[in-house]
C-alpha cells in the first residue's frame, strides 16, 4: 500500500487565501467600491451635470456691474437752484495692488495714514476707549462713547483675502488739495492707493430750505440687499432720508447703467462682455416754493422769536386755489450740508449730539410734526357749522358778560359747585363784549359766544351745536387726518370725541369738554399745516387741496415727466350763503378786531388770531404748569390770514411756541410775509440788502 505524500495532502486540505485573510478581502472590496463611486461621480459631473457647472463657472467669472447715474437737481418755482451736485473725493486702497514686501506695504500705509491724519493701526490710538461725557455727565454721541478708530492696517486685513482687487474706501470727502497730492504720489510712492471722484450733494440755501429739501444718507445695512437689486452701489450711492430728497427718490435717482465684466478668481477685471448700457441721469424737480418768500418768512419769524424769547415757530404760505406750498419755515432748523459732507469729524458729532439733545428738535419739521392746540383759530369751524346747521344766523346775538357759570349736573342748584368759564377780555381788562353776532364774535374772538354756540347754554335755553356736529365739521375741514403733503414726517391725531375720552381717560365727556373744544382747547391737537388747510378752504369756498411742494418734474432734456395737478382731498359741504358771513367776520378782525395790525397797504386782508393755552413737558419742567397761584397757563401765538380778501391768492399761517398773544406776536410775522408777497423788493434793493 502506497503512503500519500504529506506535502500533497497539506496542499489539498489548505483553505483558499480569501478564507485565510478575510480582512484583505474586505479591504479589496472597499477599494473597488470607492473607485466605482469615484467613477460614477466623475461620469455624473462630466456628462449629467456638465451644463450646470459650466453655467456656474461662467456666472462666477461673469459679473453684472451697475453704473450709478447722475442724480437730478432741485429748483424753486422761479428756477433758482436749491440742490446741485459737486465732485467729492474718496481715498481708496486696493489690497491686491499693495507691495508684496511687508515692510514696503507698511511704509505705504504709514505714509497714507500721516496724510489722512488717521492711525496706521488702532493700537496707535492715544485716547483710551471710554465714554465721552457732556457738561451734565450724560454719555455723549455716540451713546456709549467713541471706540478706537480702526487703523488702515485693520481695514485692509478685513478684506485682503475676500476682495483683494475691489477698491476699499478708507476716507470720504477729503479736501481737493489733499486728493491731488495723494493722486500724484499714488503711482510712485504709494502703489495700491487711489482717489475716487464721486458726486456729492451741495445745498446752496442750507438751513433756509433744509426742512423742505432734506438730505441724503448711506443705505441702511438692513436694506442693502433690496437696494442692490435696484441697481444701487452701497459704497457710493446715497438715498434720500428726509424732505423732497426722500419723497422724490425714484425720480431724482435716475436709471442705473450696467455692463457685464469677466473677472479672475482674485476679482481682477479682465474684460467687458457685450454692450455697455449707459446710465440715464435723474429727473430734475421744480418746487412750488418761492425762495424769496421763504427767506422773508424765516427772517420775520426769527425776529419775533428773539423778541419773545422763544426758539420754536412755523410760517406756512399756501395758494388756496390749488394747494401749492409757497413757503414752509420751521425753526429751529439745521444745515443739511452737515449730512452732505459726511459726519466724520469730532465737531460734526458734537453738532449732531447738540441737535439730538435740543428739546426743540431742530431735525423735526414742526410745520407738519408738531401737534398743538389751535386756540381761537379753531373758532372758524363752529362759526361755519352753526350757520350751516341753522343754530344761528347772521343776526343771532349771544351775550358775553365776560364770565359765565356752567352748572354742575350733580348739584344744579348750587352756584358754588358751578364751573366758571371766562372770556379773554375779562381776564385782560375785566367786563365782557356784550351782545355779539357771529361776525363780531369772529372779529373780537369772543370766547363766551363760542362756548354757547358749541355747547349750548341752559340759562337762555340755547342748545348749541353739540359735540357730535362739532366733531363732524372739524373732520370735514380736514382735522384728525394728515393733509398728505408730499414730504415724509407728517403727524395727525383724531379729533377728540366722547368715545375717544372714554377709551383714553376712562371718563365721561362733559359740556365743559365741548366748551373747550369750541375754542380750540382741551384735548384738541392739530398741526400748523392742518390749520393752513382750514384757512385755505375758507378762502376758496370749501375745497380742501392736498398741499404740494413738488410742482413739476422734468427729465435731463427738459421734457415734463410729471406735470403739476391740483389734488382735491375733501370738500366742506355748506350752503353758499355761509361763506360770505364767515369771511365778513375774518375781514372785520383785520379792519377793526384782534388782527388790526395785519393791515398792509393797498391789499385787503382777512384773518383770525389765536392764543392757545398749553401744558407740555417743557412747560412742566419750567414750572409753568400746573398753573401756579395767581398765574395763567403759557400760550402759543397763532395767526391765520388770506389776501386779497375779495379774491384770495395766498394763505399765511404763523405759529410761535410759547409766543404769548397771537395778536402781538404772530400777526406781525404774517403781515411781513404778506407785505413781501404783494410788494416784493426790487432786484437792486435785494442786491444791496445786508
Amino acid at each position: 500500500m502506497t503512503t500519500p505524500n504529506r506535502d500533497t495532502a497539506s496542499q489539498v486540505s489548505r483553505p483558499p487565501w480569501y478564507r485565510r485573510a478575510p480582512r484583505l478581502l474586505l479591504l479589496g472590496w472597499a477599494i473597488v467600491l470607492i473607485l466605482a463611486l469615484y467613477l460614477i461621480r466623475l461620469w455624473q459631473l462630466q456628462f449629467l451635470q456638465r451644463g450646470y457647472y459650466i453655467s456656474e463657472a461662467e456666472e462666477q467669472r461673469l459679473h453684472l456691474v451697475y453704473l450709478s447715474p447722475p442724480r437730478g437737481v432741485i429748483f424753486d418755482r422761479h428756477g433758482d437752484l436749491l440742490v446741485r451736485n459737486v465732485p467729492a473725493y474718496n481715498v481708496t486702497i486696493t489690497p491686491g495692488e499693495l507691495p508684496a514686501d511687508p515692510e514696503r506695504e507698511r511704509a505705504v500705509l504709514q505714509r497714507l495714514a500721516d496724510l489722512l491724519e488717521v492711525p496706521y493701526t488702532s493700537e496707535e490710538e492715544a485716547e483710551p476707549y471710554r465714554p465721552e461725557l457732556d457738561t451734565v455727565g450724560r454719555a455723549a454721541f455716540p451713546p456709549f462713547g467713541r471706540p478706537p478708530r480702526p487703523g488702515l492696517l485693520e481695514m485692509v486685513n478685513e478684506v485682503r483675502y475676500l476682495a483683494p482687487y475691489d477698491p476699499l474706501v478708507v476716507a470720504e470727502n477729503v479736501d481737493r488739495d489733499l486728493a491731488l497730492l495723494i493722486t500724484q504720489e499714488s503711482g510712485v510712492t504709494m502703489p495700491g492707493v487711489g482717489v475716487q471722484i464721486i458726486p456729492r450733494r451741495s445745498y446752496p440755501t442750507g438751513a433756509l430750505t433744509s426742512q423742505v429739501i432734506g438730505f441724503l444718507g448711506k443705505i441702511p445695512p438692513e436694506r442693502v440687499a433690496d437696494y442692490v437689486e435696484q441697481g444701487y452701489d452701497p459704497s457710493i450711492d446715497r438715498i434720500g432720508y428726509a424732505g423732497v430728497e426722500a419723497s422724490a427718490e425714484s425720480y431724482l435717482r435716475g436709471t442705473p447703467g450696467r455692463k457685464f465684466v469677466i473677472r479672475d478668481v482674485l476679482g481682477r477685471e479682465l474684460q467687458v462682455v457685450g454692450d455697455v448700457i449707459e446710465p440715464q441721469p435723474g429727473d430734475n424737480v421744480y418746487l412750488s416754493l418761492d425762495l424769496g418768500l421763504q427767506q422773508a418768512a424765516q427772517q420775520a419769524l426769527q425776529e419775533e422769536l428773539e423778541k419773545v424769547g422763544s426758539r420754536r415757530g412755523v410760517v406756512i404760505a399756501l395758494d388756496p386755489r390749488d394747494g401749492e406750498v409757497l413757503a414752509l419755515v420751521s425753526l429751529p432748523t439745521y444745515d443739511n450740508n452737515l449730512f452732505a459732507r459726511g459726519i466724520t469729524k469730532p465737531e460734526d458729532f458734537r453738532e449732531l449730539q447738540a441737535m439730538s439733545d435740543d428739546p426743540h428738535a431742530p431735525l423735526y419739521n414742526h410745520a407738519i410734526a408738531d401737534l398743538v392746540p389751535p386756540g381761537s383759530t379753531f373758532k372758524i369751524i363752529p362759526a361755519t357749522a352753526g350757520l350751516n346747521e341753522g343754530v344761528i344766523n347772521r343776526y343771532t346775538t349771544l351775550d358775553c358778560p365776560g364770565r359765565i357759570l356752567l352748572p354742575n349736573k350733580f348739584a344744579p342748584n348750587d352756584p358754588g359747585a358751578a364751573q366758571p368759564f371766562y372770556c379773554w377780555i375779562y381776564l385782560a381788562h375785566g367786563g365782557g363784549h356784550g351782545p355779539l353776532n357771529v361776525v363780531d364774535a369772529l372779529a373780537q374772538s369772543c370766547d363766551i359766544f363760542f362756548y354757547k354756540l358749541g355747547g349750548g347754554y341752559e340759562a337762555i335755553n340755547f342748545r348749541g351745536l353739540g359735540v357730535d356736529r362739532l366733531v363732524r365739521y372739524a373732520e370735514a375741514f380736514g382735522l384728525g387726518k394728515p393733509t398728505g403733503i408730499d414730504i415724509p414726517g407728517e403727524a395727525a391725531v383724531d379729533v377728540p370725541t366722547p368715545r375717544w375720552k372714554r377709551l383714553v381717560y376712562q371718563e365721561t365727556w362733559t359740556t365743559g369738554d365741548t366748551y373747550n373744544l369750541s375754542i380750540g382747547q382741551g384735548f384738541l391737537a392739530v398741526t400748523p399745516l392742518q390749520m393752513a388747510n382750514v384757512m385755505a378752504a375758507v378762502a376758496n369756498g370749501g375745497t380742501l387741496y392736498r398741499p404740494q411742494l413738488i410742482h413739476h418734474i422734468v427729465d435731463a432734456d427738459g421734457h415734463t415727466v410729471r406735470p403739476f395737478e391740483p389734488q382735491v382731498i375733501g370738500q366742506v359741504e355748506v350752503d353758499e350763503s355761509v361763506w360770505p358771513i364767515v369771511r365778513e367776520g375774518l375781514e372785520k378782525a383785520v379792519t377793526g378786531g384782534t388782527a388790526y395790525d395785519a393791515q398792509i397797504e393797498g391789499v385787503s386782508v382777512a384773518g383770525k388770531t389765536g392764543t392757545a393755552e398749553y401744558c407740555d413737558n417743557l412747560a412742566q419742567e419750567a414750572g409753568l404748569c400746573p398753573v401756579p397761584a395767581g398765574k395763567t397757563l403759557p400760550t402759543h401765538a397763532w395767526f391765520m390770514a388770506y389776501a386779497p380778501a375779495d379774491d384770495p391768492e395766498i394763505v399765511v399761517v404763523a405759529w410761535v411756541y410759547n409766543g404769548g398773544e397771537g395778536s402781538a406776536t404772530a400777526v406781525p410775522i404774517a403781515r411781513k410775509v404778506l407785505d413781501y408777497y404783494f410788494h416784493p423788493p426790487r432786484a437792486e434793493e435785494e442786491s444791496t440788502a445786508p
